[in-house]
């Protein structure tokens, strides 16, 4: 919507002779903005089409096993029916040698008890093979769902963070999903003073409520990380470097998150990346000022997965 009504007005603009250059000029910079907006979600919906083709090749992945699985049990089932076919000939030969010598009817016999020991040992390894086979199938349809729950749970909480946070939509604070992840990205413009590490009344406020989603969703990992350009930080006090700065805002955020009693402590943590781990270009001034960040990443818990993929394996 606000894409639509942002072209709308560039368009009146530039076809109005009335409007003051000022005000065209500040309707294509939003335009300009919109339009790497969009690229952006572009990158995003190619980052999500690869952990999608990265999911469906570990699947594929499963698939195959399961289908050695299957041809091991039907070869071992053909060596069940040989044994079994040899073992009617050979009683069917003890039969007639019953009359013989003593001698060969043990020589026949022993044979007999070592090929029904044989058979007994093939018939175990088949059954346990059948087990283990079923007990794959099971846990790989688990794992599935799993997983499908995983990301709906997630897809859900991003559709809650976005609902909760939409007042403060075009004021440096962003809510994507990808990875399997939810990121909320916040401008050290709503945030921060130049060269601070103190919350605005605005960026407090907007922490707030991701803290009151988070206190309802307590199974989610957070992790809180800093992020500066790579202008070096040059003020004098308890502040070495930007990368210390970054680790600072990120502390100041779990400070605000950890006031919401409800939420488990535990599942916070807090990091600083410096500029190492920028968002744009720092060679301009747009792209200084998106790489300069504070991004709340939320994560589901993986231990059932993890479990999962062990038994499996």
């Amino acid at each position: 919507m606000i894409k639509k009504v942002s072209i709308g007005l560039l368009l009146v603009a530039m076809t109005s002779s009335c409007v003051s250059k000022k005000i065209y000029n500040e309707l294509e910079s939003k335009y300009t903005d919109l339009k790497k907006e969009n690229r952006s979600l572009s990158d995003e919906n190619a980052e999500l089409l690869k952990s999608k083709n990265q999911l469906e090749l570990d699947q594929d992945a499963l698939k195959s096993e399961l289908a050695k699985v299957k041809s091991e049990r039907e070869r071992l089932n053909a060596e069940y029916a040989a044994l079994n076919d040899k073992f009617k000939n050979l009683d069917a030969s003890y039969k007639a040698l019953e009359k013989n010598s003593n001698e060969a009817l043990q020589a026949n016999m022993s044979k007999n008890r070592d090929l029904l020991s044989q058979l007994d040992a093939k018939s175990k390894a088949l059954a346990i093979e059948q087990e283990r086979l079923n007990k794959s199938a099971q846990r790989l349809q688990e794992l599935e769902s799993l997983i499908a729950a995983k990301e709906e749970n997630m897809r859900k909480l991003k559709e809650t963070l976005s609902n909760a946070l939409n007042g403060f939509e075009g004021k440096g604070l962003t809510v994507e999903q990808k990875n399997g992840k939810v990121y909320v990205s916040m401008e050290n413009k709503l945030l921060f003073g130049s060269g601070s590490w103190s919350v605005g009344s605005e960026g407090r406020k907007a922490v707030v409520e991701v803290g009151k989603v988070l206190a309802d969703n307590p199974e989610i990992s957070v992790l809180i990380e800093g992020h500066t350009d790579d202008d070096p930080y040059l003020a004098s006090g308890p502040i070495a470097n930007n990368w210390d700065l970054s680790t600072k805002r990120a502390t100041a955020i779990v400070a605000i998150l950890s006031e919401n009693k409800m939420i488990n402590k535990q599942n916070l943590t807090a990091a600083g990346r410096g500029e190492f781990s920028p968002l744009a270009t720092n060679a301009t001034a747009e792209g200084k000022a998106k790489n300069r960040r504070i991004e709340i990443i939320l994560t589901p818990r993986l231990d059932e997965i993890s479990k999962m993929l062990n038994e499996i394996n």
